[in-house]
């Protein structure tokens, strides 16, 4: 049985928010030698470590014949590394190193500069109202990791 939600009308607002800040993050984002997935990616593995190659192409919306198409790539170009899992030496680990940190660190930076020049656009009680948002957002996010459908 499938249950409905109600959306609310500040629901739509904040979703169409959201569609917004994220049209506007990717064209901050400087374009570089990293696809949006492949950058996705490497920011998973930066952030929560090894990953099986069959746990990575859900998360990311890619089948896993893509995702390991993708971490080929990646490997060929020394951004992650693949091993087998000590648990079980069958299943192949994902792990980023370090020239894949740099590469998440250069494009972080660069849409941290471009957004920069907007922030201090805005007045100091906008500027103000977006940190406050931002432990509301993480948790948003933490909800997304642990209940990923």
């Amino acid at each position: 049985m499938r249950q409905t939600t109600t959306i609310s009308a500040e629901d739509q607002a904040i979703a169409t928010g959201f569609e917004r800040f994220y049209e506007l993050l990717r064209r901050l984002t400087p374009r570089s030698e990293l696809s949006l997935t492949a950058a996705s990616t490497l920011r998973r593995l930066e952030r929560s470590g090894p990953h099986r190659l069959c746990e990575l192409h859900a998360p990311e919306g890619v089948s896993q014949p893509a995702m390991t198409q993708l971490v080929t790539r990646l490997e060929k170009e020394g951004l992650a590394r693949r091993g087998s899992d000590p648990a079980d030496g069958r299943a192949v680990v994902v792990t980023i190193t370090d020239s894949g940190r740099e590469a998440v660190a250069r494009r972080r930076e660069g849409r941290t500069r471009a957004l920069s020049a907007l922030l201090e656009q805005l007045p100091a009680e906008d500027h103000a109202a977006i940190m406050a948002a931002l432990p509301a957002l993480e948790k948003l996010g933490d909800l997304l990791a642990e209940n990923p459908n």
